[in-house]
């Protein structure tokens, strides 16, 4: 089989700025290689067994060169791999994406290159600045503010840029944003000029601050504005008033955790980025296998055998119907048996399967299932298959026993704690602190806890439910707030109260 590599754009920052094609490219690869990303859901996108190799370029740290990455990939695709370098931004813009492109030719192997959204475009867009208007002109400018091999001197011809009219986007511009507005004006550039600057653009961490030629340099530098930020000179700044969209959300400014497991946190992420937080990707837990396969794929295949069938969790709905469709092709397979949900989030998961669901207790958690059953349900002597998790709490279980109901229990997966860290959340956490840390189940606070992380002054927990909020207070944590609703839903209505 002949390796290719796919040159793809990781776009600015907003996983959803990403192009279908590459979203695509990522699902297939077998290596991605990939710069340091503002999100870590692009990484949830890959297939379980790809490698993920992070060079983690930004400004003037590198992990690797790009000469090793070069031949990194080169490797790679000689080995028969579908290899996706995944390149922010756009990888033809000022992203050494042609460099990569050019060894690749060289060595008479495959590749395609895969647009993507340039903060240079996104940047402005997000900070509601129009590149053009008919008021201000319709000419762009797009230059890199990036240092050349010799700082005494540029590669920009600032004379001939300080004449030319219209709007001017620089990137990797923040080193050198002195050097470059003083080089506009000492080449007659009008010293009041607008200018902004956008950090972060695009991402819950998106900061605009303006000025002028004169005094931009000063006001980024009593801010610590520092890279990476996209620059924008021109009149057509005067806009940014009316139109501005993005930075005026109720959770701006807030920087919140979100410890679910990768394949799990891309909804609460969504949620709570689209409000406006800087979200901390920082998973403590993954989702692995059950240690017994064989014995889940018995329950699995006997389902049709019970009268309940007991749902406590999406991911045990998840693995438990995806088991089932590579059992059968028909869904009446299922046979007569009636479905229990703990909550609506179990509830929703199942019906995205197309199946109904019988019950739905009032207080969603398990000690409210079994008041249901208890009230509505005679369980005498039915035979009820219960889907869960390794080490759960057993009360589902010796309840219904009690009940005199017949109980077995399907393992469909377990949980362990997550030692990796792609996006560098953890570092992130510890220099900069947060607003609040989200815990969707106590798993997710005991591995928290295990990480030994220092609490920030002022921070607080959002629990999801009482289950995890007494799990919380085993551990110490005293300022928690809990969702009314236990569900994704209720946790960000939460937060939100809590803190916009």
């Amino acid at each position: 089989m002949s390796g290719i590599c796919y040159l793809a754009g990781a776009g600015p920052g907003d996983p959803g700025l990403v192009t279908l094609k590459a979203q695509r490219c990522i699902g297939q690869a077998d290596v991605l290689i990939y710069d340091a990303l503002s999100s870590a859901e692009l990484l949830t996108w890959a297939k379980p067994d790809c490698e993920k190799i992070d060079v983690g370029k930004r400004a003037a740290k590198h992990k690797l060169s790009q000469d090793d990455i070069n031949a990194l990939l080169v490797q790679k695709v000689k080995e028969g791999k579908v290899v996706v370098r995944l390149k922010g931004g756009d990888p033809m813009m000022f992203g050494r994406g042609g460099e990569e492109a050019a060894v690749l030719a060289e060595a008479g192997l495959k590749f395609e290159i895969i647009p993507g959204i340039s903060s240079a475009l996104a940047g402005p867009a997000y900070a509601g600045i129009p590149l053009t208007h008919r008021d201000y002109g319709s000419q762009l400018t797009i230059f890199s503010g990036h240092d050349s091999k010799d700082k005494r001197k540029s590669d920009i011809d600032y004379a001939l840029l300080a004449k030319t009219p219209g709007t001017k986007v620089f990137l990797m511009g923040m080193a050198r944003l002195r050097f470059i507005t003083e080089s506009l004006i000492e080449n007659d550039a009008d010293p009041t000029t607008p200018i902004a600057l956008t950090r972060w653009a695009t991402t819950g961490r998106q900061k605009t601050i303006t000025g002028t030629l004169a005094d931009i340099a000063d006001i980024a530098e009593a801010q610590q504005f520092k890279a990476p930020a996209v620059g924008v000179i021109g009149e057509i700044i005067k806009e940014m008033d009316k139109i501005d969209w993005y930075e005026n959300r109720p959770l701006k400014g807030k920087r919140i955790v979100v410890t679910r497991s990768q394949e799990q946190a891309s909804g609460l992420v969504k949620q709570l980025t689209e409000l406006g937080a800087d979200v901390l990707e920082l998973p403590v837990i993954r989702i692995d296998d059950p240690v017994d396969k064989l014995g889940f794929a018995e329950g699995v295949a006997q389902a049709h055998t019970y009268d309940w069938l007991i749902f406590s969790s999406t991911n045990g709905v998840r693995r438990f119907f995806d088991a089932f469709y590579a059992t059968y092709k028909d869904a009446r397979s299922i046979g007569g048996v009636r479905i229990a949900a703990v909550g609506p989030g179990t509830e929703k998961a199942i019906r995205e399967y197309r199946f109904d669901v019988d019950l739905v207790p009032e207080r969603h958690i398990a000690e409210g299932l079994l008041e249901s059953f208890k009230n509505d349900h005679n369980v005498d002597s039915q035979t009820i298959l219960w889907v869960r998790p390794e080490n759960a709490r057993p009360i589902l279980a010796d309840g219904l026993t009690e009940m005199q109901a017949i109980v077995d229990e399907c393992i469909a997966y377990r949980i362990e704690a997550e030692t990796s860290d792609p996006t560098g959340a953890a570092a992130r956490f510890i220099e900069g602190g947060a607003d609040m840390v989200t815990f969707t189940s106590s798993s997710t606070a005991k591995y928290f806890s295990k990480l030994g992380l220092a609490w920030p002054e002022g921070c607080k927990a959002a629990s999801i439910g009482p289950i995890t909020t007494a799990k919380l207070k085993e551990l110490g944590q005293t300022s928690i707030i809990e969702a009314e609703e236990h569900n994704i839903e209720g946790l960000v209505q939460a937060i939100v109260e809590e803190l916009a």
